[in-house]
């Protein structure tokens, strides 16, 4: 009986063997037939019939990455900008708000608020390499906001109401920036991309509203460095015209505050964080044009 184990245990080690080196064989037919039902290119082959001129030199569309992991995501990059093109480009974002006469819960009434801020940022960039790029942009934004009456009656004793506050702020920031995109399609049409900038800013606020009666106007100096990084979209709408869409989700900051109320100098605020979240007000809409 014991032999007769041996026996077994030994005909099933040969064949876990011979399975294990079947499959090592197959391996990689099967993934480069997987890549080539995907349409993109296994690791060290190439996709010959998917070529494009570029400044007098034929090159592959598909552009091969190194895999840092040990497994393969089948995950392709495209050429979507080639190397030595520069691109400027026009981004703007606007949002706005605006209500009157809302109640909520028969406790908010008489609510008349009204904002809107928009930004315009002009930028350059030169691609050093294929689908990436490093630039320079300047940003002009500007905010303001309007509460001109405002009702709280919770009950009989505690029940308040503004009016007259008025909030402005302008700011001018210059920026550094590495942009690196990812081809979606072989045509280069499509592609999503991540942005990282470091900018510099520098502006000012005014804050007014009524105290005891009397108008407080305070200003604030503002100076800051940051951080920040955006995703987006990309598509190619004419030839050398693209659409895109960018939305700040990280950043980190450093910021100084000088404030002074009605001519008295109130002191300086330093601050710095992190955050991490979607701003609907941080939607940028742009246009680029390559040569």
């Amino acid at each position: 009986m014991a032999k007769l184990l041996k026996y077994i245990a030994f005909v099933a080690m040969v064949l876990a063997g011979l399975l294990t080196v079947k499959a090592e064989v197959y391996q990689p037919s099967i993934e480069f037939a997987r890549h080539q039902l995907l349409g993109i290119a296994a690791p060290g082959h190439h996709l010959d019939e998917d070529r494009v001129i570029v400044h007098g030199d034929t090159i592959s569309v598909y552009l091969p990455s190194r895999n840092l992991s040990r497994y393969d995501r089948g995950l392709a990059n495209f050429l979507f900008v080639p190397k030595g093109q520069w691109e400027f480009g026009l981004t703007a974002s606007w949002g706005e708000f605006n209500t009157k006469d809302v109640e909520m819960l028969s406790m908010l009434t008489d609510l008349n608020f009204r904002g809107n801020m928009y930004a315009i940022r002009p930028s350059i960039s030169y691609f050093f390499r294929h689908n990436q790029s490093v630039g320079m942009k300047v940003v002009y934004s500007h905010s303001e906001a309007e509460l001109t009456g405002l009702g709280v009656d919770i009950n009989s004793d505690m029940s308040f109401h503004l009016s007259d506050i008025s909030y402005g702020s302008t700011t001018y920031s210059g920026a550094i920036f590495y942009r690196n995109y990812v081809g979606l399609d072989p045509k280069g049409r499509f592609a999503v991309f991540n942005e990282a900038d470091l900018s510099f800013t520098s502006g000012s606020s005014t804050f007014s509203r009524l105290y005891n009666s009397e108008p407080r106007r305070t200003h604030t100096r503002i100076n800051e460095i940051s951080l920040n990084f955006s995703p987006g979209i990309c598509v190619y709408i004419m030839k050398n015209v693209n659409f895109n869409l960018s939305f700040g989700v990280f950043g980190l900051k450093y910021k100084r505050e000088h404030q002074t109320t009605n001519g008295i100098d109130e002191g300086t605020h330093i601050s710095s964080g992190a955050n991490f979240r979607l701003n609907i007000f941080n939607l940028n809409f742009g246009i680029g044009v390559n040569i």
